[in-house]
């Protein structure tokens, strides 16, 4: 077992320590922005850590209405800009809280009246130092040089900011089945996905709203393990240009939420990518029923349709039930390849 896989799996103890810990600080922390609701947002953040910022912030714009810049790091680092801090409130999410680039900007807005927040695993490092509010992601050490654990700790985080700030038990609770969940995650049968992408040199990474920072870290570890070029885009993005480089073979990994941000079924309709050569419309299981988790059932092959230009692949085929479905489809002349389908409730 690699030492990526290994830290993977510890990802459902990581999330349990991390919910067990700090429950009266975000509760003192959410009081803070309920009492004196800041009237600007932003992250800073990079690598793995801004994909899960990019979650976080979705999450806030979507369920509060509140917009959330994503902070360019260098208009302080580089450039010295003199950004007017009164009102604001700033969220750095980092693994090793070791970056200049993050320290930097949370000691200029601390020194400058703005709430200042991070979320970092090592709590003595110079990031949890240079925060007003520390909240550690308890995902113990990671030695990887791709996160994992870590950045799912992260994600974790940002939800729970979430909850803490609308003071929402509802989310809170739920939150308190990610751990059952995870190791669900971790038990499911991921092998057929592999032997897809076994030869693969170029993938697509599909995903929307809550899903498309993941479908982000996706196509970052499918660069920086595997050196695939991997390319992640918004499901009603890809529509607009990209989808012209489909053509059979080319593999995509889709990642389609069943809910949305405020936890409603997602909206229906087509939710279409776009036309591509040789792409066919995938049919899953009989009566329109996803497998579930480490399920070894395989969905009925589609049947070749009259004129394949006219056809178009469907992300909103895999929004069944609820939680987010990740799948490979690898169009071909007959019928796409879906490989596999994980079901997380």
């Amino acid at each position: 077992m690699s030492r990526m896989l290994a830290e993977a799996r510890e990802a459902p103890a990581a999330v349990a320590r991390q919910l067990r810990e700090d429950r009266d600080r975000w509760h003192a922390f959410g009081a803070r922005l309920r009492a004196q609701p800041p009237t600007s947002l932003l992250t800073i953040a990079r690598g793995s850590s801004d994909h899960a910022a990019h979650y976080a912030a979705y999450l806030i714009m979507a369920r509060m209405g509140r917009l959330v810049t994503s902070m360019p790091m260098s208009l302080v680092t580089l450039y010295q800009s003199e950004i007017r801090s009164e009102g604001l409130a700033s969220f750095a999410f980092s693994q090793s809280g070791q970056s200049p680039d993050l320290v930097g900007p949370t000691e200029f807005f601390r020194r400058r009246g703005a709430v200042t927040c991070a979320f970092v695993n090592d709590p003595d490092s110079p990031l949890a130092r240079a925060a007003e509010w520390l909240f550690c992601l308890h995902a113990g050490q990671e030695t990887s040089v791709a996160a994992t654990k870590s950045f799912i700790a992260q994600l974790v985080a940002g939800a729970r900011l979430a909850a803490a700030w609308q003071d929402d038990a509802a989310l809170a609770s739920a939150l308190e089945q990610l751990p059952e969940c995870l190791e669900r995650a971790c038990a499911a049968d991921w092998s057929a996905a592999v032997a897809a992408l076994a030869d693969a040199d170029r993938l697509f990474v599909i995903g929307r709203g809550l899903g498309l920072p993941v479908a982000m870290e996706a196509a970052l570890k499918f660069k920086e393990t595997c050196g695939i070029q991997a390319e992640a885009f918004s499901g009603a993005e890809v529509q607009h240009g990209p989808m012209r480089l489909i053509e059979e073979g080319y593999p995509l990994l889709v990642f389609a939420p069943a809910r949305d941000a405020g936890g409603q079924p997602a909206a229906g309709g087509s939710q279409r990518a776009g036309p591509g050569r040789g792409v066919r419309d995938p049919e899953l299981l009989p009566h329109g029923r996803s497998p579930r988790a480490g399920s070894r059932q395989r969905p009925r092959p589609a049947a070749a349709p009259e004129k394949s230009d006219a056809h178009q692949l469907s992300v909103e085929r895999v929004r069944k039930h609820c939680g987010l479905h990740a799948c490979v489809l690898v169009p071909s002349n007959s019928a796409p390849l879906f490989l596999s389908t994980v079901h997380l409730q």
